[in-house]
């Protein structure tokens, strides 16, 4: 059984794979050149020791697995999984010249039916994937899964905000500009209208919380950024 048997998720994976060629430079312009600030704190959190294999779920265009390239030493090694194919074919494509680059590899797969052995990896990650996740109890228990014991996962997403001064104007540009400025470069306004739409919709990061901790893991915690617009759990597999 593959999770891209639901419709949802057939409908997301070919919407990555159609704005693929421009994520990341809307991901900059959108975030105002912060997800590389956060993505450096989720890396900060999951990478300790030199010879660590780390799994980053949902990798699209390797971003986050780079960025964690970067900082590894010994003969630590980072894996990217992703269901977009032009998502991999860009991150595949940065690999010759990123540093560290040929100690990263990427596989097409399923984040919910992940293809790797029980304990396979010293800790997970993941990037702003979670909203587009059709079954979040299902995406956390495989994350367990590959996950040894002691290790981490660590994840980076956008959540609605409470109504606050800021959430009125933080609405105003994320949800009514970002859909304007992915129509305009990278001709695909539905797609970020969705995207837009996918955060208003989405769990509070308590819930989340909540899920993670109902999948098995342990020292659950969550530090918010832009007052909780964008959100950073950790949380720890401390099997007996």
């Amino acid at each position: 059984m593959s999770s891209l048997d639901n419709p949802r998720d057939r409908a997301i994976q070919a919407m990555f794979d159609r704005i693929a060629g421009r994520y990341d430079i809307l991901n900059r312009i959108i975030s105002l050149r912060l997800d590389n600030t956060w993505r450096s704190k989720a890396i900060k959190e999951v990478l300790r020791s030199g010879d660590q294999v780390i799994l980053d779920l949902g990798a699209g265009t390797g971003d986050l697995t780079f960025t964690a390239a970067k900082k590894i030493k010994g003969g630590a090694r980072i894996v990217g999984l992703d269901f977009s194919l032009e998502m991999l074919k860009l991150a595949r494509s940065k690999q010759n010249s990123a540093k560290n680059g040929e100690k990263t590899c990427f596989i097409q797969g399923s984040a919910t039916f992940s293809p790797f052995k029980d304990c396979a990896f010293d800790g997970v990650m993941t990037a702003f994937v979670l909203r587009n996740v059709s079954d979040l109890s299902l995406f956390f228990a495989h994350a367990f899964r590959v996950l040894k014991n002691g290790g981490r996962f660590v994840s980076l997403d956008m959540f609605p905000l409470r109504k606050t001064w800021f959430a009125a104007f933080y609405s105003l540009y994320f949800y009514r500009l970002v859909p304007w400025i992915g129509g305009l470069l990278a001709h695909d306004r539905v797609a970020y209208r969705y995207l837009a739409e996918s955060v208003e919709s989405f769990h509070p990061p308590e819930r989340v919380a909540e899920l993670l901790e109902q999948a098995g893991f342990k020292q659950v915690t969550i530090r918010k950024f832009l007052n909780g617009a964008v959100c950073m759990h950790v949380a720890e597999k401390t099997n007996p």
